[in-house]
């Protein structure tokens, strides 16, 4: 039998989806297989990223030394999402 939340009794609501990612600007280092690139941070951290599915829709081609905006969770900081590409 499941019980019954008291009144009183509140649960603590999760992060919004916002706030669970950070965006940091980096340039690609390493292309690697499967679409993964391997990019610097400009705080210096090697972070092991994927392209977002909009990219991978639109054929945007990320090649080494290109600039681009990760997403990096902040439960997990060694891996990202590359969310755009600047010219």
């Amino acid at each position: 039998m499941s019980k019954k939340k008291h009144k009183s009794e509140k649960s603590i609501p999760a992060p919004a989806k916002d706030e669970q990612e950070v965006d940091v600007q980096g340039v690609v280092e390493e292309a690697l297989a499967n679409a993964m690139f391997r990019v610097r941070l400009e705080n210096g951290a090697l972070v092991l990223c994927t392209i977002c599915g909009k990219m991978r829709i639109r054929n945007i081609r990320v090649l080494p030394e290109d600039k681009v905006l990760v997403g990096v969770k902040i439960y997990d900081l060694s891996k990202g999402r590359i969310k755009f590409r600047y010219k």
